[in-house]
């Protein structure tokens, strides 16, 4: 960790214990992510599911969060507007809700980019993309990756790894992207996702903080979400300051509600416990950390994931399944061997979670 990172580490800690609520601000912004408007149309992306990265009369750029999105655009004047889409299914379609049929790709077959060319006229129209089968029940494998950070310069052999991985839907992240969370750094992240043939779904970590406030949510969109894939439900909280704010607390508790019968899958940075206490990665509430799992528990949580931690360990809290996976190559954690890596599991809306595998990148 360099000098300026724990500067940054210790202003967090400070802002932490002198406010009751320290991810107040950016909880709040999860709000403003999705929605947009120009002297043409208006943007609406349900659940905020995608950032909107820009906007103009001939073109509409989106940043996805989750397998399938569903977006409304409210069109003042006609225009032919080109929509592009990042961080998308590589089979990911566009279809016209309102006239139900697949809008013609323009580009992007078989990638994680893409494009449509839609002539529009004034009115609102309702747009979904989302993969074929992606909104029935099923079975699929992902991948868990964090804590990049400072080895963004050598992420291209992880990413090769990943990308041999048969059947893969996608990667989930439980944060630290960065080092510092500076715009550069987001940008150089995001660029050297390029390469990768699958979507990345993440929060932020508390190495995004360093920036006040921080550039996240503009280029990743939102730090609290939920999304649906093939029956399986996943849920992502921001704990970068230690804690989870009362407002995303609030969001759970419906996250929660729809996933309890289904199979259903939570992911944050810093994990409520420590399950090793040898550097108190934990909460800064052990209060706020017991009330977290035991609600998590009530709820019949399938499966719990975390970052943080520069190693890997497997275990449960609250008699929740648990994983620890901060193997991106960000500075190992003392004594452990196991480097960098990321974690596969198989997932089936019926079955549950069927198997977890850890890939090693560094024998």
């Amino acid at each position: 960790m360099s000098l300026r990172s724990i500067r940054i580490a210790w202003l967090w800690l400070l802002l932490a214990v002198g406010c009751t609520r320290p991810a107040e601000e950016r909880t709040r912004r999860d709000l403003e992510v999705g929605h947009a408007q120009s002297t043409a149309l208006d943007v609406e992306v349900a659940s905020g599911l995608a950032a909107v990265r820009s906007l103009s009369p001939e073109q509409l750029a989106l940043w996805l969060s989750a397998p399938s999105v569903d977006v409304s655009l409210t069109v003042h004047d006609a225009t032919q507007l080109e929509l592009r889409v990042e961080n998308a299914m590589p089979a990911l379609e566009l279809g016209d809700l309102d006239a139900g049929a697949v809008v013609p790709l323009t580009s992007g077959a078989g990638a994680t980019k893409k494009s449509w060319l839609l002539a529009l006229t004034p009115g609102t129209f309702h747009f979904r993309l989302a993969a074929p089968g992606a909104a029935g029940n099923g079975h699929f494998r992902f991948a868990l990756l964090s804590d990049v950070q400072e080895a963004i310069d050598r992420i291209q052999d992880v990413y090769r790894r990943i990308n041999s991985e048969p059947e893969l839907d996608f990667l989930l992240g439980a944060g630290d992207l960065t080092e510092e969370g500076e715009v550069d750094e987001l940008q150089r992240f995001q660029r050297e996702l390029a390469s990768l043939n699958v979507p990345y779904y993440t929060t932020l970590g508390n190495h995004e903080l360093g920036k006040y406030p921080p550039a996240y949510q503009d280029w990743f969109g939102r730090a609290n979400f939920q999304f649906v894939h093939r029956g399986v439900y996943f849920t992502l909280l921001d704990s970068g300051s230690a804690t989870v704010d009362p407002l995303a607390n609030d969001w759970l508790d419906g996250w929660l509600a729809n996933g309890k019968q289904s199979v259903h899958v939570v992911a944050m940075h810093i994990p409520p416990l420590d399950p090793v206490g040898t550097r108190n990665a934990a909460f800064a509430s052990r209060a706020e950390a017991s009330a977290l799992l035991a609600k998590l528990a009530q709820a019949r949580v399938d499966l719990t994931l975390y970052g943080h931690i520069h190693a890997y360990y497997s275990f449960e809290n609250a008699g929740i399944p648990a994983v620890i996976s901060g193997g991106g190559g960000a500075t190992p954690e003392l004594a452990s061997n196991i480097g960098r890596h990321f974690v596969v599991f198989e997932a089936d809306a019926e079955q549950g979670i069927v198997s977890s595998e850890v890939v090693r990148v560094d024998q």
